[in-house]
């Protein structure tokens, strides 16, 4: 998949799953579109309510963890820098997470849209800002950085 055929069109949960090596129950995304090479993204979770940690978090009154979110958010930083050919069997590890802010809680039935801007990126590393929001209003924020590694023999 070549990175100009993928700007500012929306890519399924199958082409992510082309990108990056996250599955299910772990992928914490279900489209995204890369709105500028390298620069931004926006993702998008759509919570049915199915969702395996609504289990447990928690019965009665569900909520998705904040932690899941960040996830979400760096899930979306991994498609934006993992559709790059000259990435393709490579990793991103997270840091540091740093800045972080959980506003409001997202809920079963919620559309989590998840915004990623590079603050900078050099080399195989970078920081990135995310912010996640439902309907419009921020629920998190957060920064983070990344380094881009190689996949172990074995997982290639």
């Amino acid at each position: 998949m070549d990175t100009k055929d993928i700007i500012n069109r929306e890519l399924s949960t199958e082409e992510i799953k082309q990108i990056i090596p996250h599955r299910e129950p772990f992928l914490m995304i279900d489209r995204v579109t890369i709105t500028e090479a390298g620069k931004s993204a926006v993702g998008k979770k759509i919570l049915t309510g199915k969702e395996d940690f609504f289990r447990g978090h928690f019965p009665g009154s569900p909520i998705m963890p904040g932690v899941l979110i960040v996830e979400a958010l760096a899930q979306t930083a991994c498609v934006l820098f993992l559709s790059r050919p000259d990435l393709t069997n490579k990793l991103a590890y997270f840091m540091t997470i740093d800045k972080t802010k959980f506003r409001k809680p997202a809920y079963p039935g919620n559309t989590i849209e998840l915004k990623i801007e590079v603050l900078r990126a050099r080399g195989r590393s970078g920081t990135v800002k995310g912010e996640a929001f439902i309907n419009g209003e921020l629920i998190t924020e957060t920064e983070f950085m990344f380094i881009i590694v190689d996949k172990p023999a074995e997982n290639k």
